[in-house]
């Protein structure tokens, strides 16, 4: 078996993926004359090109701008199911799936359409393409502790939906101790917790994740490598890290690929996951980031395999299913 087909054939998890962020341009196009939303971008092609960023902030303003297209939940349901059906593809088992309701309501648009819109899309994944996920609300981190409290509440009624809260959004001066007491509100209601922290703020941010938010992983954490005795409590515990390859580079976190760190926390032992974060507009899904850092950093297919049994580890399925995909995993004979 070539190694493309191993990589591909492999049970994933994918664990770090904004829907938002999944939005192709075409897709973005369609939706906007659907809803006759006017966009600044003349066709797909001009849209592409502005797909040049220069840190997380400059990715966040076109990020923003393109999500005012959707409005309704058949919106959301497309914008979901457009993307299960290509991580299916990619040999995505599970997936653990960011939303970001402020984006929407602060719009205008009812949590009802976000959520009942991917909702529908979630269930009908898991009925046509025996692909299971789950919907974590993240809070956006330059908005206010007041502001997280409000989306919180206004997401009452689906609690029963949601697997999770996390924090998104821009990292750089919003540390996680801002949102203490509304991640203590979210566990206290029976939520799990997760977060972003150590891709552009420092492994401080990692730290009160960890110890002030509770969370079960921590979302990129990637500057952890900068901090000795973080390292060895992440490894110790096995807290997992999502990283998302591609996006590091585009987001300048890494000038290039080969720069990466992924390689070296593999080394160290610790639960590191591949995920694709906004792939739409960083150039590749979860394949794509498997195969780039397979390439970039040499990594072998016992590395791949690693990688994939780390993301079934990392994620919130129930431990029987776990184990059947490990064991789905160690029967793939590896590639020569």
């Amino acid at each position: 078996m070539a190694i493309e087909r191993y990589v591909q054939a492999l049970p994933k998890a994918e664990l770090h993926l904004h829907i938002e962020g999944t939005l192709e341009p075409e897709l973005l196009f369609e939706l906007g004359r659907r809803n006759k939303v006017k966009l600044r971008f003349p066709g797909v092609e001009e849209l592409r090109r502005a797909y040049e960023f220069t840190d997380l902030q400059s990715f966040l303003d076109i990020y923003y701008e393109g999500a005012a297209v959707l409005l309704k939940d058949r919106d959301f349901h497309d914008l979901a199911w457009a993307y299960l059906s290509r991580a299916k593809a990619d040999g995505v088992r599970h997936a653990e799936i960011f939303f970001d309701p402020q984006t929407h309501t602060s719009r205008g648009v009812p949590i009802e359409a976000v959520v009942e819109g991917l909702c529908a899309a979630l269930k009908r994944a898991q009925r046509d393409l025996k692909l299971s996920s789950r919907l974590i609300l993240c809070f956006l981190r330059h908005l206010g502790e007041d502001e997280a409290f409000e989306a919180l509440r206004g997401a009452r009624r689906y609690w029963g939906s949601l697997e999770a809260v996390g924090l998104d959004s821009s990292e750089k001066g919003h540390p996680p101790k801002k949102f203490e007491r509304v991640f203590a509100k979210a566990r206290a209601e029976g939520l799990k917790a997760v977060a972003h922290a150590g891709e552009e703020g420092p492994p401080e941010y990692v730290l009160e994740a960890l110890d002030l938010l509770k969370v079960s992983r921590v979302d990129h954490g990637v500057r952890s490598i900068e901090d000795a005795a973080l390292l060895e409590r992440l490894a110790r515990e096995r807290i997992p890290l999502t990283v998302c390859p591609l996006s590091n580079v585009k987001l300048r976190v890494f000038k290039e690929l080969r720069e990466h760190n992924l390689g070296e926390l593999l080394r160290r032992g610790l639960c590191v996951t591949v995920n694709s974060d906004d792939p739409a507009y960083f150039g590749g899904y979860v394949l794509e980031n498997f195969l780039a850092v397979r390439r970039a950093l040499a990594l072998s297919p016992r590395d791949m395999a690693q990688l994939a049994r780390n993301s079934i580890e990392a994620s919130f399925l129930a431990e029987a299913e776990k184990s059947r995909l490990y064991a789905e995993i160690a029967a793939l004979p590896l590639p020569e």
